[in-house]
């Protein structure tokens, strides 16, 4: 049988450092050929092994803001002095033909790529179960300090207290079950009847049995 059309969408998840995020979206980018991981843009130079389009797009300054002024981007960010964003190109055509695309980003960049395409993105909050199973999780990585685990503690507050702005949320207490969750919604989403401009078509079809 023919696939029905459909229209893609951004699945757009945030999280506090430590609570899954990149456990979940890793996996189901790995597992699904019709979600695509956003490329991001950036001024910074490649470290060794990136390539471009890949791990990203490498643009100088003056590139970079050529793209802002025309209205190029999705969102963007000064992180520690590059500029880091979404071109909106690529973007787009993904989202025509029927591909759907995934973010890993914080409630500031959500909440731009909300307002851009507000039609097109699902927003998904990773919670964890509690602060303390947080810190340990924090701590049971042994890659960071006790001072830097501290500014991660404070800083995952701030990033929770935005919950309410997105569509869905996840309490991953254990992590097969959050990712059944994840996929749950993704299944639903696509099946929602504006995501199906081909449903029309498919439908006549039918009707026209005898």
């Amino acid at each position: 049988m023919t696939e029905i059309e459909r229209r893609g969408i951004l699945f757009v998840f945030s999280s506090p450092s430590g609570a899954g995020k990149t456990t979940l979206t890793r996996r189901l980018v790995a597992e699904d050929d019709r979600v695509d991981l956003s490329v991001s843009a950036t001024t910074r130079p490649p470290r060794p092994g990136e390539e471009e389009g890949v791990h990203y797009f490498f643009k100088d300054r003056a590139g970079f803001n050529t793209l802002i002024d025309a209205g190029g981007m999705l969102e963007y960010a000064d992180v520690f002095g590059n500029l880091y964003g979404t071109p909106k190109a690529p973007v787009l055509s993904a989202l025509a033909r029927g591909q759907d695309v995934l973010f890993d980003i914080d409630w500031q960049g959500a909440r731009s790529i909300g307002r851009a395409l507000p039609e097109e993105t699902v927003k998904i909050f990773i919670l964890p179960p509690s602060a303390a199973e947080l810190q340990a999780r924090l701590q049971g990585r042994g890659q960071d300090s006790d001072a830097v685990i501290a500014a991660r503690m404070a800083k995952a507050g701030a990033e929770a207290s935005h919950w309410d702005e997105y569509d869905y949320i996840i309490v991953n207490r254990d992590l097969e079950t959050a990712y059944k969750e994840v996929l749950s919604i993704v299944a639903a989403e696509r099946l929602r009847r504006s995501r199906l401009p081909g449903m029309s078509g498919f439908v006549a079809d039918l009707a026209a049995i005898r």
